[in-house]
């Protein structure tokens, strides 16, 4: 039988996987590498994305990795496994468009200086935007060998991860499939419904 990798159109999803590769200023590169399959958030997710912006996300103890999200159906979807030991969110937005028709869910948080604060989290992620900066950053690091981010947070043996002691991104634009944290506190939490006209996403 021919191998499916070698088959155009086809992709065998057990051995695919995203990794995030950041520049010195712009996070935001999709870089897909090989990896075992690794399952990235520990429930089936929805199969739908969500927007989330920030004005500014500071963070310690930084890892990221490859890994897959998976429906409840078994489809797959190559993500970009971030993680943060403690995180806080300046200005958040998270909107959800439903799909086929113009209504968007919005949650607003942490305005006023108070931001959103996060510990043990974890997000799968279809792509990343804003100006980043890393402290003591390896790149390159043996995913299984990553320390420092949430309990629990690392990849596979030999694949591709990253780590820093901390990371600033100032002007956030991310797309996610999931978001996991030990504890979220969402200071000044606003949530609407939004529908034809006022149904904007945070970007």
């Amino acid at each position: 039988m021919q191998d499916p990798i070698e088959n155009p159109g086809r992709i065998r999803w057990r051995r695919f996987a995203a990794m995030m590769v950041p520049s010195t200023a712009v996070a935001g590169a999709i870089v897909f590498g090989m990896s075992n399959g690794a399952i990235a958030a520990s429930f089936a997710v929805s199969g739908q994305t969500f927007k989330v912006s920030a004005s500014e996300l500071r963070g310690e103890g930084f890892v990221q990795y490859g890994g897959i999200a998976e429906e409840s159906d078994g489809t797959r979807h190559p993500v970009a496994v971030s993680g943060i030991r403690e995180a806080k969110l300046y200005d958040l937005c998270q909107s959800v468009k439903v799909p086929g028709s113009p209504v968007v869910l919005t949650i607003n948080a942490g305005g006023g200086g108070k931001p959103a604060t996060a510990s043990g989290l974890l997000i799968d992620m279809d792509s990343l935007e804003g100006d980043a900066e890393f402290k003591n950053i390896n790149i390159g690091q043996d995913a299984a060998t990553l320390k420092g981010g949430p309990q629990g947070a690392t990849g596979d043996r030999k694949a591709f991860g990253q780590q820093a002691d901390s990371v600033s991104i100032k002007g956030l634009r991310q797309v996610a499939r999931s978001t996991h944290a030990g504890t979220f506190t969402l200071n000044g939490l606003k949530l609407k419904v939004n529908v034809g006209a006022d149904a904007k996403e945070c970007f």
